[in-house]
């Protein structure tokens, strides 16, 4: 790429910020990290309570991007066919041959919402691994690619959790992101009540396709980080665990760690953060703050922790506290 393609390419993540906010009221967090997600070429998983938007989050992204979507709203009868797709035995009218066509499912799309996903039992969501991590769907032996660029977006309600299916951990892992939508403002609230029960209604233009989505996860490669960084990461990463760490609060509270993925996470969507912002070089602040969504769901605490309420955000800020970083790194 030229440098005035790149010129022009990230011009056009301000404008789709913009045209997902004449939906979207506040959440400018949310959107940053639903947005980093998708530049780092990763899958998101976005927990909140009803009525926070999150599906509307997700069709307004989709209406900004010029990409294919589709919406499957998780229910407890669910089947893995219903996801990929399934065959069909039809018959060839000119010879009267007949033969099996593998029709596609929702999945083949660019753009999908799985709609509470902790609704379907454990076979259902597992059908979604292999999509998530190779971008394809094995059926009958027979291999079917995804197009792409493919982006994944999971919600789930964290309360009322009779009849659901909480999500494995390994599941989990192939979430790139754990992005937690909390309650607006008070400002934010009037603004929405005054937006949303009038006549007016705001139309939301496509501004980036898919070919561009493509360049972008590759300029978000590109992005220079310091050996310092990288190495401070690797340390954040590695003191998750708690057999080898020596912090005392993670051995105390922290019955399982974070494996080698979630480094790979926090680098490429710290990259991608730095690029969301009009830089081209990771700081501390980009890694301290994607550390929150990368690591949350990777960490996983024990039953002392959750009787004292010690929630993986609070492992978080322990670690970052305790890390310290390089002399280089300061200066």
């Amino acid at each position: 790429m030229t440098e005035q393609d790149i010129n022009r390419l990230l011009a056009k993540l301000p404008q789709l910020k913009q045209e997902i906010q004449k939906i979207i009221v506040g959440q400018e967090e949310v959107l940053d990290e639903v947005l980093i997600t998708m530049m780092a070429g990763g899958h998101g998983l976005l927990e909140g309570v009803p009525g926070l938007a999150k599906t509307l989050l997700v069709r307004t992204l989709s209406n900004a991007m010029d990409l294919g979507f589709r919406r499957i709203q998780f229910t407890p009868d669910l089947m893995p066919t219903d996801i990929l797709g399934t065959e069909v035995l039809e018959e060839d009218h000119a010879t009267g041959k007949r033969f099996f066509k593998f029709n596609e499912g929702p999945i083949f799309s660019n753009i999908v919402l799985a709609d509470e996903i902790n609704r379907t039992p454990p076979k259902t969501q597992a059908a979604l691994l292999e999509a998530m991590q190779e971008h394809e769907v094995t059926y009958a032996g027979k291999t079917y690619f995804l197009p792409k660029p493919f982006f994944l977006l999971a919600t789930q309600n964290p309360i009322e959790q009779a009849g659901t299916y909480p999500l494995p951990e390994a599941q989990l892992d192939r979430f790139l992101l754990y992005i937690k939508i909390k309650y607006p403002t008070e400002q934010e609230e009037l603004n929405i009540l005054s937006s949303t029960t009038g006549t007016r209604q705001a139309q939301v233009q496509p501004v980036i396709s898919g070919e561009e989505v493509l360049m972008l996860r590759q300029l978000v490669r590109e992005v220079s980080i310091s050996d310092e960084l990288l190495g401070f990461v690797n340390q954040l990463v590695r003191a998750t665990r708690p057999d080898s760490t020596s912090i005392d609060f993670i051995k105390q509270y922290c019955r399982w760690g974070a494996g080698p993925r979630a480094g790979q996470a926090l680098i490429l969507t710290a990259k991608a953060r730095a690029l969301l912002h009009g830089r081209f070089a990771v700081t501390v602040e980009d890694i301290t703050t994607m550390a929150y969504p990368v690591l949350r769901h990777r960490v996983l605490v024990n039953f002392a922790a959750e009787a004292e309420r010690i929630t993986p955000d609070r492992v978080v800020d322990e670690l970052l506290q305790s890390i310290k970083l390089p002399k280089e790194v300061l200066v």
